[in-house]
């Protein structure tokens, strides 16, 4: 790709957040309306469940895909295709007669989802080659998660509220029409120098794997263990097949030389802790301050804002901590404020204060403003540019991983708790374990990012970076190992 000036990267950073833009928003604005859709399509717990997971897991399950196609036949293209079928399935979802419709909707959607951040990330990394100008890059990246936080719930309660949750879809129509065509005019192509080649058994061992263990966490509390034993087998054996076929591959889906670096690997699991625990966060708050305080959409929606702000707020922080620092500070920062706030509703109660609430959201907020440059910029430095769409979508996808088992999970426990009781008067003590869970997930970031930033972890990505270069200079030269 040839070398832009600094308008022109600027331009380019601002196309591809507002991808990512219309990709975020469409989990926050639906968690607010997910009291109304309940109503209105007469959904169980686990049908609201499906809602969101239907599109994190497909989004998990196609980013990898989509990363290493883009690698393959250029970002640009892969990226107005995503563009094009996001905006028809919001439109679709928009149009749903019931909840399976919707479901399915959703999961369109998510096609198009699925091309839109891992390419996009790949086309910033491959525009901002500068390591702390990319790291800056990033963190403005991060901020529009912030952004998506803030304007989401605020923006959904209103139409909610005013026309209804259909509406909620509407808002992704004038977005990617204005990204695409600002994509077609300014941002050049670029691929990889070496075309990888496609891994049809590593994706449908993902998919099999990702679904199938989706599936049974979500319907154990209403079919059983034994009914949901099948999937979890099945979900083992995937797994097992992942592990021993892609490492047989020259060139396969999941490229598991990667997690030979403790800080990609690092990155991935703190990915999955950190965004299971905001899955779990936005689905038991939402529910409790519509369904259990009596909230319309619109003030849940302003109650979110004390920790849509400082996400806003810290994420450029973050990324700029980053470029400087490294990534330790803001992890140490990210996985103690989550773990404290986590900690406020699980020991303390703090939903049934608005003081303790207030804090406990403020603190959520900040810890999730700090995770997300330092998860980035890690999963991409230490990689070779060629292989900076695979490692970008490695990345997303264990963001959308985590949201999926987050929600999975502690809906689940929700559900289990709650049973046939009276919703109200059981929802506190019910989602206590949830929130145990979240604190575990706020341990996870906080460990995990003192022992994987450290100088023997750098010295694994070093090598693993070194490794990785050599075999594809030996590939481009046609030399076998």
């Amino acid at each position: 790709m040839p070398e832009l000036s600094h308008r022109r990267r600027m331009l380019v950073l601002a196309i591809c957040c507002m991808s990512l833009l219309i990709v975020s928003l469409d989990v926050t604005i639906l968690n607010v309306a997910l009291p109304a859709m309940q109503t209105d399509l007469h959904a169980s717990t686990s049908g609201l469940q499906w809602t969101i997971d239907a599109y994190t897991l497909v989004l998990a399950s196609l980013l990898m895909l989509a990363g290493s196609t883009a690698d393959r036949i250029g970002r640009k293209r892969v990226f107005i295709v995503g563009l094009v079928v996001f905006s028809v399935g919001s439109l679709l979802c928009s149009l749903a007669p019931d909840l399976n419709a919707l479901i399915w909707f959703r999961m369109i959607q998510a096609v198009g989802g699925s091309m839109l951040n891992p390419v996009a990330m790949s086309i910033i990394t491959n525009t901002f080659t500068e390591p702390r100008e990319r790291a800056r890059a990033i963190g403005v990246w991060g901020a529009v998660v912030g952004i998506s936080m803030a304007a989401g719930p605020l923006i959904g309660g209103l139409l909610v509220d005013s026309v209804g949750w259909r509406s909620i879809f509407w808002i992704n129509l004038p977005v990617g029409v204005a990204a695409l065509l600002l994509t077609l005019k300014f941002i050049p192509e670029s691929r990889a120098p070496k075309a990888r080649r496609a891994d049809p058994v590593g994706q449908l061992l993902v998919i099999a794997l990702f679904g199938s263990l989706t599936y049974a966490i979500i319907e154990a509390p209403d079919s059983g263990f034994t009914a949901i034993l099948p999937f979890a087998a099945l979900a083992l054996v995937a797994l097992v097949g992942l592990v021993w076929y892609e490492p047989r591959r020259d060139e396969p889906l999941i490229d598991l030389r990667f997690f030979r670096s403790a800080p990609f690997s690092g990155a991935t699991v703190i990915a999955i802790s950190a965004f299971s625990a905001l899955g779990g966060f936005l689905f038991l708050s939402t529910l409790y301050l519509q369904n259990v305080v009596g909230l319309d959409a619109l003030h849940a929606g302003l109650w979110m804002l004390p920790m849509a702000v400082p996400t806003f707020l810290c994420a450029p922080i973050s990324g700029r901590l980053v470029g400087s620092r490294g990534p330790r500070i803001p992890l140490l920062i990210a996985g103690s404020a989550m773990t404290v706030s986590a900690l406020l509703f699980a020991g303390f109660e703090a939903e049934t204060s608005n003081v303790s609430r207030f804090i406990g959201y403020l603190l959520f907020g900040i810890g999730f403003g700090f995770v997300n440059a330092p998860i980035t910029n890690t999963a991409v430095s230490g990689m070779p540019r060629a292989q900076a769409g695979v490692a970008a979508a490695v990345a997303s996808t264990s963001r959308q991983l985590g949201q999926t088992l987050g929600v999975a999970v502690v809906g689940a426990v929700l559900a289990s708790g709650v049973g046939s009781s009276s919703y109200k008067d059981t929802f506190v003590s019910a989602a206590r374990p949830g929130w145990w869970i979240l604190v575990a997930c706020g341990l996870a970031v906080l460990v995990l990012g003192a022992v994987t930033s450290g100088t023997w972890a750098r010295r694994t990505a070093e090598r693993t970076a070194e490794k990785l270069s050599s075999v594809e200079v030996r590939e481009a030269a046609g030399i076998t190992a």
